[in-house]
């Protein structure tokens, strides 16, 4: 299960992750917000971030304007490593080297074309397993 969260700068993506959550059969858990109304990106993100840390959620999705505050609220609870991506490739870096279980984007920043292949390249590569990224996930 995908643990999805936003505020209200992130809901349009959000929704739009969503939607391809939902065509894929992927179950995913939504963490709020409920809509667009102004409201606090810490709040979304850190119960997110606790439904991954906890194992009720595999992994997770954040959304906020710029995808910054809400990945440090993610990355301040202990076991997420959450990685702020506005392109495939770092999402694919970051899944590879850093075995990251959140992902978060900035809703002004990323398109919704973008996003999905964001997310779909995040979801669908599998940490290395090689020794050296082993050890370094370990350090973090």
């Amino acid at each position: 299960m995908i643990a999805i969260g936003s505020d209200h700068g992130g809901y349009d993506i959000k929704r739009v992750i969503i939607g391809y959550l939902e065509e894929k059969g992927i179950a995913y858990k939504d963490f709020g917000c409920p809509d667009k109304s102004s409201c606090d990106y810490p709040v979304f993100g850190k119960a997110a971030a606790k439904a991954v840390a906890s194992g009720e959620c595999e992994k997770g999705i954040v959304v906020c304007t710029t995808g910054i505050g809400i990945s440090i609220a993610a990355n301040k609870v202990s076991g997420v490593r959450c990685a702020l991506c506005h392109d495939s490739y770092s999402a694919k870096m970051t899944r590879l080297h850093n075995d990251a279980n959140m992902l978060a984007l900035g809703g002004g920043i990323v398109g919704p074309n973008l996003a999905v292949s964001i997310v779909e390249t995040f979801l669908n590569t599998p940490f290395s397993e090689e020794e050296k990224h082993k050890r370094r996930v370990a350090m973090l």
